[in-house]
Formats: C-alpha cells, sequence, structure tokens
C-alpha cells in the first residue's frame, strides 16, 4: 500500500475522504463496507467525523487485494474480520448480558447480525436467549434488568447496523403497537429484516392511541398496510383494526395479545418473523 496519509493534528486517525483517496477507491464504498460488513471504524463519537486509524486500513487494504483478486465484498469481509461468532452462540450472549456489559451485548449481535442475518439472529439467538431469561425469573431469580438490557441492546444494534433504506417508498409498511402496548422490540425487528431486504417501513413505535393511528393513515396518499403489535390480550384493540379497515388500509396483525380476538373478514395474522417479511417484503409488493 501507499504511504499512509498524515493524521488528523486535533485527533489521531484520518478522515474517510483522505483514506479513500489513498486506497484509490470511493468515499461511498467504505462507508458501505463499514456500514454492512463492521469494516472500519465501529462507533462515531456525537459531533465528531469518523476516523480511521491505522489498524482500520491495514485490515481495509487486505480486504480491497481480496476484492481486487475476485473475492466477493462480503467474502473478503469475513476473512479480514477473522471468524464469525458462533451461530447461535446463546451462552456468549447470555454472559455478557447478566453482566450488564452492553458494549459486549451489542457487539456479539452486530457480528451475528452481519454474519447471518436478522431473522436468523432474531429466531435462533434473541429468542432463545430471552426464553432463557424468563425461565430464570421464573425460577426465581430477579433478572428483569437483564431482560431489559438485552432488549435495549437489540434494538440499538438493529438501529446501527441495518438502518433504514435511503429512499422512502410511498407504500411503505406502516408498524404500530396499539394503544397502551409498550412491548415494540418484535416491530423493530421487524423493521430491520425489512430494512435487509430494501423494503422501507413507517415506525410509529409503542403506545399508538388509535386516534394517532386515524391521523396518520390520513396522511398518506398511497393505500397503506398496517401492522398492529399487540402482546397481551388487554391491548389487542379491535377499535385500532376497525380505524385502519375504515382508512382503506390493509390490515395485519401480529402477537399474541390476538390469539383469542375474533377479527374482521380481511385481516391477515402474522404468525412469525420469517413469514412477515415474505409477506410485506419485496415479493409481495410486485403483486
Amino acid at each position: 500500500m501507499p504511504r499512509k496519509p498524515s493524521p488528523n493534528q486535533d485527533r489521531a486517525g484520518y478522515p474517510v475522504r483522505v483514506v479513500a483517496e489513498q486506497l484509490g477507491i470511493p468515499t461511498a464504498t467504505l462507508r458501505s463496507w463499514n456500514r454492512r460488513y463492521g469494516i472500519g471504524p465501529q462507533q462515531d463519537q456525537p459531533g465528531r467525523h469518523r476516523l480511521y486509524g491505522d489498524a482500520d486500513i491495514d485490515v481495509l487494504t487486505r480486504m480491497l487485494e481480496l476484492v481486487r483478486a475476485g473475492a466477493s465484498p462480503g467474502g473478503a469481509a469475513a476473512t479480514v474480520r477473522g471468524p464469525a461468532l458462533s451461530f447461535g452462540d446463546e451462552t456468549a450472549l447470555l454472559a455478557a448480558a447478566f453482566a450488564l456489559d452492553t458494549g459486549v451485548v451489542c457487539d456479539l449481535l452486530d457480528k451475528h447480525v452481519r454474519a447471518y442475518g436478522v431473522v436468523d439472529t432474531w429466531d435462533r439467538l434473541c429468542r432463545p436467549a430471552f426464553a432463557t431469561v424468563v425461565g430464570r425469573q421464573l425460577g426465581g431469580e430477579g433478572c428483569v434488568d437483564v431482560e431489559h438490557l438485552l432488549s435495549w441492546c437489540i434494538t440499538a444494534t438493529l438501529h446501527r447496523s441495518v438502518p433504514p433504506p435511503p429512499a422512502r417508498e410511498t407504500a411503505a409498511p406502516l408498524l404500530a403497537c396499539t394503544s397502551g402496548e409498550t412491548h415494540s422490540l418484535p416491530l423493530e425487528v421487524l423493521r430491520a429484516a425489512l430494512a435487509e431486504c430494501g423494503t422501507d417501513t413507517r415506525m410509529l413505535g409503542p403506545d399508538v392511541p388509535t386516534a394517532a393511528l386515524a391521523d396518520t393513515l390520513a396522511r398518506i396518499a398511497a393505500p397503506a398496510t398496517v401492522v398492529l403489535w399487540s402482546q397481551q390480550e388487554p391491548t389487542a384493540l379491535t377499535s385500532a383494526v376497525r380505524a385502519c379497515i375504515g382508512a382503506g388500509a390493509r390490515t395485519c396483525v401480529g402477537g399474541p395479545g390476538w390469539d383469542t380476538v375474533i377479527l374482521p373478514e380481511g385481516v391477515v395474522r402474522l404468525s412469525g418473523l420469517a413469514e412477515s417479511v415474505e409477506y410485506l417484503g419485496p415479493a409481495r409488493r410486485e403483486l
């Protein structure tokens, strides 16, 4: 590689533009590799630009050599990063969660998402980890804090690792928890899984009053698709379903709260993450 550029005088590191020029590739490529494969600086400091260190440049140089030799960017990234986190390695994740080490938990989740994708990370790692935590709670161990920390880490990781697609779709699905429902993590996971396959969403998040949902649907010009999440039966509000149907929206419900609720004809029950992505993703939009 050519001689390394001179570091920023105020802080040790090299701006993305300087590194891109030195490597002879677009800055957009460096940013894409950082976002998709975790190659380069791992975290921005608020109000400061992302800076590359010497170690980051050495890894990028090796990755670029592999790509120019014919490797795919994903394969090259896997090679230079070293062994990936074992598929569904619940033990390591739980050890970090019970130690309340948010940094390690987020790092493990990030590696798993980048290596195996959102759906498999949720179904094969996160859900089993939650089941273990809940089992220990039922056994008398006070670990509600661990459950909350793990939930926050999953949300934070997905926001960083799988940001929304750059172009907003006019018919992007609307995701909302019903009024009183605060368990929004499943919708965060669905948003990320859809973003991973290029589908944008509109996220309203937890505890959305039915009136606010109706206001949102009135603002949307194109016919909407709405996913209403309810974790428990008291928040499975048919008023929210009726508001969506009244606005002409294609209405879907998800979560165990709806299990015993009699729903109007035409409402779709989503039973799992993979099924939801298949129903709401690109293949469905082409129909």
